[in-house]
């Protein structure tokens, strides 16, 4: 499986779109990372929509609903949505790895799209369903897409891991028949240091069609 090739800006979109050469991936090279630099936060004001109200440096309140739940915290600003899951409301399950949108670890749902958490500011998702790994089991019942991993041996040091059952969700959610191709296509937004893609590619496979936990 070729792991550098691009993924489309929403859910893995079609083939046609990618060749057009926008992608997940460069979409938030070319603007993620430069609003990062420019270190500039701009939140649109509830009462007015087309209003926008520059915040911080100082921490804010915010709310995240995270899994279905709300959590007020504070927060800088500049602080990443994956820093502000696992430092202060304990959802460790996506990792911090690369922390500049290229492995993939870090992937959660936000309104049900994929989304790298490390480029993502923890003020923007403010407003938005964010979905982590951690909300897609019921009980002991494993997501299809977790099930078949482990019937696919499909994990090695699991640093990888959540970031790619969580980009396999977002396939079989958008597509529950995908080909194996589409299947590839979408997973190429995620780095295996370890190398068992063909085995997260066959579990994604697999679990498209089989419903949800």
């Amino acid at each position: 499986m070729s792991s550098n090739k691009p993924i489309e800006g929403s859910v893995e979109g079609s083939g046609a779109e990618q060749r057009k050469g926008f992608s997940r991936r460069t979409f938030i090279e070319g603007i993620g990372l430069g609003a990062g630099a420019v270190g500039s936060v701009v939140v649109t004001d509830g009462a007015q929509a087309d209003h926008h109200v520059p915040v911080g440096p100082d921490p804010v309140s915010i709310t995240l609903n995270i899994n279905g739940k709300n959590h007020d915290l504070k927060v800088e600003p500049r602080v990443t949505l994956i820093d502000a899951l696992r430092n202060q409301l304990d959802y460790t399950g996506a990792k911090k790895v690369c922390d500049r949108a290229t492995c993939g670890a870090c992937t959660v749902m936000l309104d049900g799209l994929p989304a790298y958490a490390c480029t993502t500011f923890a003020i923007e998702a403010q407003g938005r369903k964010i979905e982590t790994i951690e909300g897609i089991s019921a009980g002991d019942k494993m997501h299809p897409v977790q099930q078949y991993f482990v019937e696919h041996d499909a994990q090695q040091c699991g640093f990888c891991t959540p970031g790619f059952v969580m980009a396999g969700k977002a396939i079989v959610d958008k597509n529950p028949r995908p080909s194996m191709s589409e299947v590839e296509d979408g997973l190429c937004g995620n780095i295996c240091r370890c190398g068992t893609y063909v085995g997260v590619r066959q579990a994604v496979y697999d679990a498209a069609g089989k419903g949800s936990a």
